[in-house]
């Protein structure tokens, strides 16, 4: 499912729409910065899978969602590498997400946001699922209009 989503997402950053970049205010993101963002997220939740593997219930570390849309230039990246990526990015996730048994869907981690909170792999994989496509309906909102 992830990956049909990026090829969603790699196809609206092939758009020649000027609202690729912009911003529509100044507390949201553009279409590119939010495409930047899912990338992040499949590459952190793929080594939050393999962290909770490899040991029992680890302590996820915040992303710094907010500050990497500065730190890593978001609004600056050429839409076709980040369409690629985002690509690349849902593969090796789904990948990793294909290698689970059953008892590995139960494994656990520590959520720091909102709360400290034991959630499952199981959780993880949906809650990404969730980030994709609600992300794609920003974008969609903001290059249909």
């Amino acid at each position: 499912m992830a990956n049909e989503h990026a090829v969603e997402y790699a196809d609206l950053l092939l758009t020649d729409s000027p609202k690729l970049r912009q911003r529509p205010g100044p507390d949201t993101w553009s279409p590119l910065e939010y495409a930047c963002h899912v990338r992040d997220v499949l590459l952190m939740q793929r080594e939050r899978v393999l962290a909770a593997r490899r040991s029992d219930t680890p302590e996820t570390t915040p992303m710094g969602r907010d500050e990497r849309v500065e730190h890593d230039g978001y609004a600056d990246q050429k839409p076709s590498d980040v369409g690629r990526q985002l690509r690349d990015a849902a593969l090796l996730f789904a990948n990793v997400l294909d290698r689970l048994d059953a008892g590995d869907w139960e494994r656990t981690l520590i959520f720091s946001y909102p709360e400290p909170e034991k959630r499952s792999l199981r959780w993880l994989a949906l809650h990404t699922l969730h980030e994709l496509r609600h992300h794609l309906l920003d974008m969609h909102r903001q290059l249909d209009t």
